[in-house]
């Protein structure tokens, strides 16, 4: 996983993670898991043609299968925050939900900058146009034959 619970120690008190979830290590893995899927879904293009604008394509398989200190650092740091977000979700035991939420919609406002093209990261793995699957132009023009009443 790209997550690990040591992570979440960045954003949240250990006494606090131990208060949410009752000491069930459980629910920490899946809000890391759902943490990532979210994130995944805002790093992979879908099938919509505005996807094929000329924005850089990230590859997410790549970004969220790194290990250790070849994680990005900032899409970390915008995991965790949504990790903490999954598990505040349960209560608000010793922590300001406010800020909680506040810190999640800052993140997923970065996350969607990044998938619309607003903003790029230069050290994420992108993937080539080779690698695409859909060839198809974003657009195309033309007409139709001209009609004639002979």
């Amino acid at each position: 996983m790209f997550l690990q619970k040591d992570d979440l120690g960045s954003t949240m008190y250990g006494y606090q993670m131990d208060q949410i979830t009752e000491g069930n290590d459980d629910i920490i893995d899946i809000a890391m898991a759902a943490a990532e899927e979210e994130v995944r879904s805002y790093l992979e293009p879908n099938n919509k043609i505005e996807w094929q604008d000329g924005r850089l394509r990230y590859d997410a398989d790549a970004v969220l299968s790194a290990v250790g200190a070849a994680r990005n650092a900032l899409i970390l740091k915008h995991a965790i925050t949504v990790a903490k977000w999954w598990i505040v979700d349960l209560s608000s035991a010793d922590i300001i939900y406010e800020q909680a939420k506040e810190r999640y919609d800052r993140s997923t406002d970065w996350l969607k900058q990044l998938a619309s093209g607003e903003v790029n990261l230069s050290t994420l793995p992108t993937l080539s146009p080779e690698d695409l699957e859909n060839d198809r132009p974003p657009f195309s023009f033309g007409s139709r034959k001209k009609f004639n009443h002979e």
